[in-house]
């Protein structure tokens, strides 16, 4: 049996559309559109080919969430009575032994949600995993066991509505989806909409040391501005690297134990923070510092263990391996000379670097095409 024919047979998913949506001015959230194509369509997008059968729990616009072609289930009991009825009337459709939950205003949810929130609940044994993005739990993307039903129907009974109460009753696992920035946000109203369309594309570079990262870059960085591209930049240290220079006085100051430090000039400015983060920096942390509404594009050097989109680089006369066999979300590789065997990726020039623009150019155009 396939991993994802396991993955099929085990799980079903329910997307909660069966909301007021009061922040949104009581607007359906689901046809609320971002790129061009309605919230939920986004979210189908990512859910559907990790499970076996898909519902969709509503309560209105019934014909135009039927366009999708799947079942649509309206509450057991009426009134909008929350996440917890949605829930609940999932369980009692649904006919897999687990039953996965998302909401219908969270496009960007990971490609291997399934597998991971399956995997952890079975091997902690639990009864319900839910999503946790490094910060908080995200309560209403749960995985649960359907033979949970009679529990959350006694409990709605009493009057219930909160959905992590009713999740203390039970063995629950908290998933950590800390290395998915920007895996859990959602829409609650226009400004969130806004602030969502305005999230910049992520692309990695990756390579062995002495390949040539930085000088690729320097000479990406001028085309990809001479074609309006905003950019930012995010890159790994290995080492305990220091901005200021000692003397000066920001860096006597930080020295003396500011834990920030913000250096402004009338064409600059830079803040400094002192902070341990462990073995191994948080990309996620890093992205959340970078203000998204002034960028189209972030470029990352380093995070070669982070899942995200990345081509690697790669020179013959560095005898190295080759780093992308090993990982799935790289999207393409820059060599000097045709790798053989050919990967399965598109190979590019790396001293090509127009033919590196263009690809990175059309990356970001299937990106804001969602």
């Amino acid at each position: 049996m396939s991993e994802l024919n396991q993955y099929a047979e085990k799980v079903s998913a329910v997307v909660l559309a069966g909301g007021m949506a009061r922040r949104m001015g009581g607007q359906d959230k689901g046809w609320v559109k971002l790129n061009g194509k309605p919230l939920i369509g986004h979210v189908l997008d990512k859910i559907k080919p990790q499970v076996g059968r898909c519902l969709i729990n509503a309560n209105r616009s019934m014909d135009a969430y039927g366009s999708f072609g799947l079942p649509i289930v309206s509450d057991l009991e009426g009134d909008f009575q929350g996440p917890l009825m949605g829930m609940a009337t999932g369980l009692h459709h649904a006919a897999t032994d687990w039953v996965l939950f998302v909401p219908c205003d969270t496009p960007n949810l990971p490609d291997d949600l399934v597998q991971r929130m399956l995997d952890q609940a079975e091997s902690a044994d639990a009864e319900i995993a839910v999503a946790h993005d490094g910060n908080r739990l995200q309560s209403v993307v749960a995985l649960m066991r359907r033979d949970l039903l009679p529990s959350l129907q006694a409990a709605l009974k009493t009057g219930e509505r909160k959905v992590d109460r009713w999740f203390e009753q039970h063995v629950m696992t908290a998933v950590d989806f800390s290395d998915k920035p920007d895996a859990f946000v959602n829409v609650n109203s226009r400004d969130d909409l806004a602030e969502l369309q305005q999230m910049p594309a992520l692309l990695g570079f990756v390579a062995w040391s002495g390949t040539g990262k930085t000088t690729l870059l320097r000479k990406l960085i001028p085309l990809l501005k001479e074609q309006g591209v905003r950019v930012g930049v995010i890159k790994h240290a290995h080492h305990n690297f220091d901005v200021d220079k000692p003397g000066k006085d920001s860096y006597e100051l930080r020295k003396a134990g500011a834990d920030q430090m913000l250096v402004a000039s009338h064409v600059r400015w830079a803040l400094m923070v002192e902070e341990d983060q462990g073995d191994y920096p948080s990309l996620a942390r890093m992205l959340s510092r970078l203000d998204h509404s002034t960028l189209d594009l972030v470029l990352i050097e380093g995070f070669k263990r982070e899942p995200f989109p990345k081509i690697e680089l790669h020179r013959t006369v560095l005898e190295k391996e080759l780093i992308h066999p090993d990982d799935d979300s790289f999207i393409a590789i820059a060599s000097d000379e045709p790798i053989s065997p050919a990967p399965n990726l598109p190979q590019l020039d790396i001293n090509n670097e127009q033919e590196i623009l263009q690809f990175v150019l059309d990356y970001m155009k299937k990106q804001t095409l969602g």
